[in-house]
């Protein structure tokens, strides 16, 4: 039920995610599934928590990106950058080494590092021919990164891209070159 219910309440869903590990509260699947409604519900150190958890019990690299953006919502960046040089980090590859690579560079851009933020994203993933969700949001925290580091130009490049990629209209990037060009008024 927390996993019909995550997208449209995730108040509600984290009650039944609750509610699962109490009765099941040894089981990793169900340690998770709970850490991750728990995230969604914008419960930073419930969530944190019941990842742990779930890892302790599993073992594996997965969900270090929202464990660390867990951080950054604690308000702890550099927890989330501490995350991002673990060994079990370099474990990860494809869309979850990409999705912690944006969650560390926003740790970065929260400390003020834009210039690291911008290098953090740099990787052979930052191809302007990919599309799909992962690749648009790769394209945006780019974007973002590099016009917080004064960038504009390079960035609005990389938020057309983001636009590009992005067949699902998951982000706003279009609006965001909007802003940029002047377009929005």
């Amino acid at each position: 039920m927390a996993g019909k219910l995550v997208d449209e309440d995730p108040e509600l869903a984290l009650l039944h995610a609750r509610a699962a590990r109490q009765r099941a509260g040894r089981i990793a699947v169900v340690r998770e599934a709970a850490g991750i409604t728990a995230y969604h519900a914008g419960e930073w150190a419930e969530a944190l928590s019941e990842l742990r958890a779930a890892r302790r019990m599993a073992g594996g690299p997965g969900l270090i990106a929202v464990m660390a953006d867990c951080e950054r919502g604690l308000g702890r960046p550099e927890r989330a950058i501490e995350l991002g040089r673990s060994d079990e980090a370099a474990l990860l590859s494809g869309d979850e080494a990409s999705e912690l690579r944006i969650v560390v560079a926003g740790a970065r851009m929260d400390l003020g590092q834009f210039d690291q933020a911008v290098v953090t994203l740099q990787t052979k993933d930052l191809d302007a021919a990919r599309t799909g969700e992962a690749a648009a949001r790769l394209f945006y925290a780019y974007a973002d990164a590099l016009v917080a580091a004064g960038r504009v130009e390079d960035g609005l490049k990389w938020f057309l891209n983001a636009a590009a990629a992005d067949l699902e209209g998951d982000t706003d990037a279009e609006e965001r070159v909007a802003e940029l060009t002047g377009e929005d008024q």
